[in-house]
């Protein structure tokens, strides 16, 4: 669903529309929200998971979720593991790291947002 709205989220300097996207360990897509750019991290992924956990696919496997440091928060968290039934597992690098570094399971995720803006579907509501 795209949502007709359009915001700005001034801790990304951001003026449009944002998105919050769900993939498995594949990549594989199962829900993609659009929402206005001044809709905040952990409400979109309310909403994206929110879908998720009512869409008709079989997603009885789901145990675990792995989020970026926007969603390390304690009320979202609880959020997630009383309505959804899911671990909140924080992906996040080294203190010690500096630069780029590769972090596995949230590549999966910028891979897919990498091959989503060849995708109409998903890209044109950005």
């Amino acid at each position: 669903m795209v949502s007709q709205s359009v915001g700005f989220d001034a801790g990304k300097k951001i003026k449009g529309r944002k998105r919050f996207m769900t993939v498995d360990t594949l990549g594989l897509v199962l829900r993609v929200l659009i929402t206005a750019a001044n809709v905040g991290e952990r409400e979109g992924g309310k909403q994206v998971l929110k879908r998720v956990k009512q869409s008709n696919r079989k997603i009885s496997r789901l145990t675990t979720i792995w989020v970026d440091g926007g969603f390390d928060y304690e009320p979202f968290m609880h959020w997630v593991m009383n309505f959804c039934r899911w671990i909140v597992q924080v992906v996040l690098r080294s203190q010690e790291a500096k630069g780029f570094v590769l972090l596995k399971k949230r590549w999966v995720v910028e891979r897919t947002y990498g091959k989503a803006d060849g995708m109409p579907e998903i890209s044109s509501g950005l």
